[in-house]
């Protein structure tokens, strides 16, 4: 199964492979769009900023065979940076147009907390991850093997704010501030947090993910 890991110069690419590579997957870094739409199963990491982020995207010309992919119906899995450019725009550093995968836009964390207290930006560090609503809601999706309240490694100044509630797969608090920390429509499953970098749970969403690939499935 060709599996393909988007490299559009934003970082996270190595970590995610080395996760692939471990739960039996063998996948290829590239920034071609032809081996994206040749693939079996995508991947898109990133770190730092929205803007740069898409400008890359758009110089190497992967927008448009990213957003083919997606609507192949094949699995689609974005992460951190790479969870954000799903969404229709940002506004980090002054408003920009994302990907439009999922409705929603992204908005950083506010200077302080309801009490008054500063917030510490970015987020670095573990932080829980809670179903939305009940408790079966992971069933049948990359985090059904993960326990309610889980820690996962988080770093990050925005985060995600989807249109339509039922892309909300995951939530997490930070400093008062709940908010959406793991997407998901159809084929698409995306995740504010690293799972690379989560150790064994992190693991556990990899390889549900790789099962998926391997038996012909969706998300």
């Amino acid at each position: 199964m060709r599996v393909s890991i988007v490299d559009y110069n934003a970082g996270n690419l190595y970590s995610v492979e080395q996760a692939c590579r471990t739960v039996g997957l063998h996948p290829i870094l590239t920034s071609r769009g032809s081996d994206l739409l040749q693939s079996d199963a995508l991947i898109l990491p990133g770190v730092g900023a929205f803007g740069d982020a898409m400008r890359n995207l758009r110089q190497l010309g992967l927008v448009d065979p990213i957003k083919e992919f997606a609507a192949s119906g094949k699995p689609f899995f974005g992460i951190c940076l790479g969870m954000q450019l799903l969404f229709s725009k940002s506004g980090e550093f002054g408003e920009c147009s994302g990907l439009g995968l999922l409705e929603g836009e992204v908005v950083r964390f506010p200077a302080g907390s309801v009490d008054g207290r500063k917030i510490k930006i970015p987020q670095a560090g573990w932080n829980r991850i809670f179903s939305p609503s009940q408790a079966g809601l992971w069933q049948g999706t990359p985090l059904e093997n993960i326990g309610q309240g889980e820690f996962m490694y988080f770093i990050h100044s925005f985060y995600a704010v989807p249109a339509r509630p039922e892309n909300i797969l995951a939530v997490s608090d930070y400093e008062g501030v709940r908010y959406c920390c793991a997407a998901i429509q159809n084929n698409i499953f995306a995740a504010q947090f690293h799972p690379e970098k989560s150790a064994r749970e992190g693991l556990k969403i990899y390889q549900y993910w790789a099962n998926r690939i391997l038996n012909g499935s969706g998300v």
